[in-house]
C-alpha cells in the first residue's frame, strides 16, 4: 500500500493585522504640550513606542547609558521635540539630573515609562551572583528609583501625572531560564499595584504594560537566536502572528492618555491571548539546559 502524503496542517486565519504604521489610535494632538520620559526609548520596543506618543504631539526625552542607543534615538526621533540623556538607572544620582535636564528643556515630565531593562537567557545554577545583581539592579531598582523621582517631583508640584511601567508575563508564571529577569519583573508589576494605590490620591496613575512575541530589529543576538529555535513562530501563538512593534505603542499612548484616567493599578498584556495558552495534554518536558543546548551540568565542554 503506497504510503500517503502527510497532511497539511489546517490554515487558520488567527488575528487581523492591525492598521497601518503611522495610523493613530488617539485623536491628534493628544499629548501636545505634554513631556514624556522614557527610559531605553533609544531601540527597540521602547522606540516603537516613543515614536506614538511623538506622533501624537508630545515632546520626547530619551533616557539611556549607552551612547549608541541615544545617537539611534536621534535618528529615528530627531527634531525640536527630542531630547537624549545619558542615564544609568542604577544611580538615583543620575535619574534626578536626567528629570533636571528635561524640566530645563520642557518642564516637569507628565509621563514616565519606565522601559529599560536587562535580560539574557541563563540557567539558574549558572548564574553567577554578578549576572543575578546586575538585572535585578536595572530592572526592578532602576523601575523604583525612577518612579520615586517622577512620583516626588509630582507630589511637591502638586500636579497629575501618569507612569506606565514595561513587565513581563513571566512576572505571574515565573520563567525558566530567566530567573533573575522573572524575579524583578515580578517586582515591577507589584510596584504597579502599590504605587497606583500610594499615588491616587494626588493624580498620579501607574499601570502596567507586558508586551508578548514582538519581533525587531534591535533584539539582541541571545533572544534572536531564542526565536529561532522556534520552526514557525507565528503558528505557535493563538493569535497565530506575532505582534507588531505598532501594536504595543498605542497600549502604552492609551494607558497615559487622559482616555484612560480611571485606570490605575492595571497591568495589560499585549500578547494576542499567548500566555493564557493551555494544552489539554502538555508536550513532553525538555529540561531548560538542553533547550539552551547545553550538556550535563558540570561536564566539560565539547571541543
Amino acid at each position: 500500500m503506497p504510503d500517503t502524503p502527510a497532511a497539511e496542517p489546517p490554515a487558520y486565519p488567527g488575528l487581523p493585522e492591525p492598521p497601518a504604521l503611522g495610523a493613530a489610535a488617539l485623536p491628534a494632538g493628544t499629548f501636545a504640550g505634554q513631556t514624556v520620559l522614557v527610559t531605553g526609548g533609544g531601540t527597540g520596543l521602547g522606540k516603537a513606542i516613543a515614536t506614538e506618543f511623538a506622533r501624537l504631539g508630545a515632546n520626547l526625552v530619551i533616557a539611556s547609558r549607552k551612547a549608541e542607543h541615544l545617537a539611534a534615538a536621534q535618528d529615528a526621533l530627531g527634531g525640536g521635540g527630542l531630547l537624549t540623556v545619558a542615564c544609568d538607572i542604577r544611580d538615583p544620582d543620575q535619574i534626578a539630573a536626567a528629570f533636571d535636564a528635561a524640566d530645563a528643556r520642557f518642564g516637569l515630565p507628565d509621563v514616565l515609562i519606565n522601559n529599560a531593562a536587562a535580560n539574557f537567557p541563563v540557567t539558574a545554577e549558572e548564574m553567577s551572583p554578578n549576572a543575578w545583581r546586575t538585572v535585578v539592579d536595572i530592572t526592578l531598582n532602576g523601575t523604583f528609583f525612577c518612579a520615586r523621582e517622577f512620583g516626588r517631583r509630582h507630589l511637591l508640584a502638586g500636579t497629575p501625572g501618569s507612569i506606565v511601567n514595561v513587565g513581563a508575563s513571566y512576572a505571574w508564571t515565573g520563567g525558566p531560564g530567566f530567573a533573575h529577569s522573572a524575579a524583578a519583573k515580578a517586582g515591577v508589576k507589584n510596584l504597579v499595584e502599590t504605587l497606583a494605590v500610594e499615588w491616587g490620591p494626588y493624580g498620579i496613575r501607574v499601570n502596567g504594560l507586558v508586551p508578548g512575541l514582538f519581533p525587531h530589529e534591535d533584539m539582541t543576538a541571545d533572544i534572536q537566536a531564542n526565536v529561532r529555535r522556534s520552526p514557525d513562530k507565528e503558528r505557535a501563538q493563538p493569535a497565530m502572528r506575532a505582534g507588531r512593534p505598532r501594536e504595543l505603542g498605542w497600549a502604552a499612548t492609551f494607558l497615559a492618555s487622559p482616555y484612560a484616567a480611571f485606570i490605575s493599578g492595571h497591568t495589560l498584556v499585549v500578547d494576542g491571548a499567548n500566555w493564557q495558552r493551555r494544552s489539554l495534554i502538555n508536550p513532553p518536558m525538555v529540561p531548560i539546559r538542553e533547550q539552551f543546548g547545553k550538556g550535563p551540568f558540570g561536564a566539560p565542554a565539547a571541543d
